[in-house]
């Protein structure tokens, strides 16, 4: 047995802690092998049925241009959703200068400018949800 004082709220209570001995060791959990699914059985179609049209594919959301080289790039630190943009292109801006107010987990953080500089693009909106990584502002 090993004695601590440990103190919650202003009080503190004198507890004992047992040590328990030896390594604790988990089994994996069986793994089933896998099954093979039965193969469909179709039947043949009519021969003078319609060939079904193609849907046409959905066109692709397009890609941001990558920023160019020797730009600052501010990233999410987290996911979550921006309340508010506080800046726009051609803005210049100073290190510590809040960028944009980003919500995760019912708080609101500040996306400060890593550095001096001027932006040269802002990649969100206020209301678009962001994960991390996600590219905010490019100066």
């Amino acid at each position: 047995m090993k004695k601590f004082n440990v103190t919650v709220n202003g009080t503190t209570y004198q507890v004992d802690v047992e040590e328990v001995g030896g390594a604790v060791s988990v089994a994996p959990a069986p793994v089933a092998a896998p099954v093979a699914a039965p193969a469909p059985v179709f039947a043949p179609a009519p021969a003078a049925a319609p060939a079904p049209k193609a849907a046409p594919a959905p066109a692709a959301a397009p890609k941001k241009a990558a920023p160019p080289a020797g730009a600052t790039v501010v990233e999410a630190p987290m996911p979550g959703k921006i309340l508010s943009v506080d800046v726009k292109a051609g803005d210049a801006v100073k290190a510590g200068d809040v960028l944009m107010i980003l919500e995760a987990m019912k708080m609101q953080n500040e996306i400060m400018a890593p550095q001096d500089g001027t932006v040269s693009e802002v990649r969100i909106n206020a209301g678009d949800t962001v994960a991390t990584g996600d590219v905010l502002v490019v100066l």
